[in-house]
């Protein structure tokens, strides 16, 4: 299926709601649309790194990764629904205790940030989160098990939430300069350690996996475009995780496990595979018709609703408005709630106040509101 361009106008005309047979009861996992958080962990770069960054990349380039986001337990009662989290494999410890930046902003002679690491968890063997080593290193928690603990715990005391989408980034690249860090690159080794980490840290009841929704189904893709999603009863009180990654990333992932089997990850890979089952597709107001192609067909797609903080310093809503008509179950945002210091009031939520709403091109045939909680 080719992208197609088409303005939004003409979406909506064009976006007659595609009623399923069953009942809401019988509801599928993939009928649903939910608001979630880009890069869900990150905190804010010190002032003083950022000061410093600005000199040296440029204002336009440092604008893009100035944002930051709630501890996820906030956002999760805020009612977002789907999560990002971006990880570096460290199965020794250490390598990421002592980030650069710390180094320059000490060279500087500028005022430091708050302490990093005070308990010492980056030395320890594990998959750590953050968004750039050396730079943009602060995360509302230091380690993957941190952040898993954290929404077990979340997940337990609110049994019934919606099924919850977790897009995660295999973090292999550093600044190439003399005392930086070199990540280690994702070898199967590295994958086989992350799939061991979720398995460990939720625990199988916890988790929607590529086996649960192929089923008896020859290939994963045949499933999807059978419709087969787990019922939506069914996958409450769970989660899922999708590999955010393409080439030599994702095709070691995927080598050994056809259709992804014994993987606890789905991946992003084009239709036509038979690991094919959730797609991210980031530009809504170009790629809305395709959009609606995939969801329409079975697939799970995520876009976004901005991006590089560009949208709210605009305070503009075309790419929020085209990513709701596009029907992608998954809707990604920086700004759930505003960020006084752009100077505009922009935030998103979905249409109904509440973490989940029925997907328009995917409506069950009675349609009642259940609490999408």
């Amino acid at each position: 299926m080719t992208k197609v361009g088409v303005s939004v106008a003409a979406a909506i005309v064009c976006m007659p709601a595609f009623g399923f047979a069953q009942s809401a009861g019988d509801a599928r996992m993939n009928q649903i649309q939910v608001l979630g958080s880009h890069n869900s962990y990150k905190q804010a770069i010190d002032p003083s790194l950022l000061l410093l960054l600005r000199k040296q990349w440029g204002e336009r380039q440092v604008q893009g990764i100035e944002y930051s986001h709630l501890p996820m337990q906030r956002q999760l009662d805020l009612g977002l629904r789907a999560l990002e989290i971006d990880v570096v494999y460290d199965p020794h410890g250490g390598l990421y205790a002592h980030p650069k930046g710390l180094d320059l902003v000490k060279n500087g002679h500028l005022p430091p940030g708050p302490a990093y690491d005070p308990e010492g968890l980056m030395n320890k063997p594990g998959f750590k989160v953050l968004h750039m080593p050396d730079v943009d290193f602060r995360a509302n928690v230091y380690t993957f098990q941190q952040e898993l603990a954290i929404l077990k715990a979340w997940s337990e005391a609110h049994p019934h939430h919606l099924p919850i989408p977790i897009t995660m980034n295999a973090k292999d690249d550093g600044i190439h300069q003399p005392g930086y860090v070199q990540p280690l690159a994702f070898d199967k080794a590295a994958f086989d350690a992350w799939d061991a980490e979720i398995l460990e840290g939720l625990g199988r009841d916890k988790l929607i996996t590529p086996d649960d929704v192929r089923g008896d189904y020859p290939t994963l893709e045949a499933a999807v475009l059978a419709q087969a999603w787990p019922k939506l009863s069914d996958a409450r009180g769970k989660f899922f995780f999708v590999l955010d990654e393409t080439g030599q990333k994702m095709a070691t992932y995927i080598e050994g496990h056809p259709s992804l089997k014994g993987r606890m990850m789905f991946v992003d890979i084009d239709e036509g595979h038979p690991e094919a089952a959730f797609r991210i597709v980031n530009e809504p107001k170009r790629d809305w018709a395709y959009i609606q192609y995939l969801v329409r067909s079975g697939y799970y797609v995520r876009t976004r609703a901005d991006a590089d903080t560009m949208e709210a310093r605009k305070n503009d809503y075309s790419r929020w408005r085209a990513a709701l008509i596009s029907g992608a179950q998954v809707i990604s945002t920086d700004y759930y709630v505003p960020n006084p210091k752009l100077g505009t009031d922009y935030r998103v939520s979905l249409p109904g106040g509440q973490p989940g709403r029925w997907n328009t091109l995917l409506l069950p045939s009675d349609r009642p509101l259940p609490p999408f909680e």
